[in-house]
């Protein structure tokens, strides 16, 4: 099963954007997307949807419950 951190990492690679820059757009520092990336920590329930909206997913898909 795909986890989390490794969802984020690959669509956030589809769109070719740095960890700054999806930062920026998701209005959180660099290190949090890092942190998520590394599963270090895990975003909260209203930044897991904001992040499911920007890349057009369900939270499911983020979390590695559908495919």
């Amino acid at each position: 099963m795909i986890k989390f951190q490794e969802r984020l990492k690959e669509l956030r690679n589809e769109k070719e954007l740095s960890q700054t820059a999806l930062a920026k757009e998701l209005k959180v520092s660099q290190r949090s997307i890092s942190s998520w990336e590394t599963g270090f920590r895990q975003p909260d329930y209203e930044t897991l949807r904001l992040i499911a909206e920007f890349f057009e997913v369900t939270t499911d898909y983020l979390l590695g419950i559908e495919k």
